[in-house]
């Protein structure tokens, strides 16, 4: 694994850049995030809020992707089997195929205690449900749509799923799933699109799943190593991740659905689909950057100009977001925050007693919170694309400093440009105040 250096002997003038300030914070192993003892509690604090629902989030993803499938009704979607509830984390546990979080591999216990009684009290999971008393799968399925989308960014996953080979393999799984009913084997004769179009969705709430399935240990594992005193700035907290970035980088992507006890492999882990290039980078580009707005908030209107023509200039992610809470499940993702909500660190909580305007507040300067850890996260994969594409930060050669400079402004330029407001939207310039609440 790699270390980012907390210094650089940097051999170049000051960066002209709009934001040289975080260009040269960047180039001496920081991150677009202030190094603060209160940002760092802010983001470990958030890191551990997140991980307990994406616990649940990464198990049912996969669940519907490998057992509900393509049922036209899928009802119980929600409705977490106990089989998937113990299934083993592959990065966690004694079992594990590379340990990244020293707990346990079945599902966290506070997300188990919330599902029993959510925030109300112990009643029947149809009852949680209906009441809106229980973890927002909506937000899981509102990234996962994000990434379908916003298809071709890069990676081999995607174009698979245009290929020959991979409708064979979809229709292969389609006829399985509904042998012995001629209505929907009838229907899919007659539109056979459609129901490729909705494996290709199953797909990527696999490749979700199995990105989430990855993060949710490391959030866990810097959450201990924070209590700990291990982790005590935002480049230890930087460096964390984009160490588990370049240790998991190769770790499978892969989609297969289980129809009465047989495997068929939609997209066989033969393929060598990785996690770095297939899930990770599209993740962050459709999540943390592009998104869409909310409907109502923006004309899709094409005559009305209030959206980029081209889908790369989409600017509605978290990085981008005026955080209040909409209730919806995009961004800002206020079903998110409502989850993390109920998971928030004794010390977090402390915290945003002091500075919130009342507890209907929380809410508000939680999701602040969560762009600044996204901000922090951001900043990783910058950093581990910096590693594996250039040059190391304490490289002698200024002609490789250069590089790695010309790099980092282009990533921050998506910060500074006026078309669509985006230099305005943008939080990058909030983020470096301690006062942004």
């Amino acid at each position: 694994m790699v270390q980012t250096p907390e210094k650089s002997a940097t051999k170049l003038p000051p960066s002209t850049h709009e934001f040289a300030e975080v260009i040269h914070r960047l180039e001496a192993g920081g991150a677009m995030l202030p190094d603060t003892p209160e940002n760092l509690m802010q983001i470990i604090g958030l890191y551990k809020a997140y991980a307990v629902p994406m616990d649940f989030y990464w198990r049912d993803l996969l669940y519907i992707a490998e057992r509900v499938f393509i049922n036209p009704f899928p009802f119980f979607k929600y409705f977490l089997p106990k089989e998937y509830l113990e299934l083993h984390n592959h990065y966690a546990g004694d079992d594990a195929e590379l340990r990244v979080w020293r707990g346990e591999a079945t599902a966290h216990p506070e997300l188990l205690a919330f599902m029993e009684k959510g925030e109300t009290f112990k009643m029947p999971k149809l009852l949680h449900h209906l009441f809106h008393d229980r973890i927002n799968m909506e937000f899981a399925e509102a990234c996962m749509r994000a990434m379908l989308w916003h298809r071709g960014m890069g990676g081999q996953f995607d174009p698979y799923l245009d290929t020959e080979e991979y409708k064979a393999n979809a229709d292969r799984a389609i006829k399985a799933y509904f042998q012995g009913n001629p209505f929907m084997l009838a229907l899919y004769k007659l539109f056979p699109d459609m129901f490729i179009e909705q494996c290709r969705q199953m797909s990527y709430y696999a490749n979700l799943g199995l990105f989430w399935e990855i993060m949710a240990p490391v959030f866990f594992e810097m959450s201990d190593l924070y209590d700990e005193g291990k982790i005590a700035s935002v480049p230890d907290a930087m460096n964390f991740l984009v160490n588990g970035i370049l240790a998991v980088a190769n770790r499978p992507i892969y989609h297969n659905v289980y129809i009465r006890g047989e495997c068929y492999e939609i997209v066989p882990k033969s393929k060598g689909f990785v996690w770095l290039h297939e899930a990770a980078l599209p993740y962050v580009e459709a999540v943390f950057y592009r998104t869409a707005p909310f409907r109502g908030t923006k004309s899709y209107n094409a005559q009305a100009r209030q959206i980029p023509t081209d889908q790369k200039d989409f600017h509605y992610g978290i990085l981008y977001a005026d955080v209040f809470p909409v209730g919806t499940a995009g961004i800002p993702p206020t079903l998110l925050m409502q989850d993390m909500l109920h998971f928030l660190p004794p010390y977090l909580i402390e915290y945003y007693k002091q500075h919130c305007r009342g507890e209907e507040d929380m809410l508000i300067q939680l999701g602040i919170s969560f762009q600044r850890s996204m901000y922090c996260v951001t900043s990783a994969v910058i950093q581990a694309l910096r590693t594996a594409l250039l040059h190391p930060l304490d490289d002698p050669d200024p002609e490789h400093l250069q590089a790695n400079r010309e790099f980092f402004e282009t990533q921050l330029n998506r910060f500074t440009r006026p078309e669509y407001g985006i230099r305005n939207a943008a939080r990058l310039r909030d983020i470096q105040s301690q006062d942004y609440r």
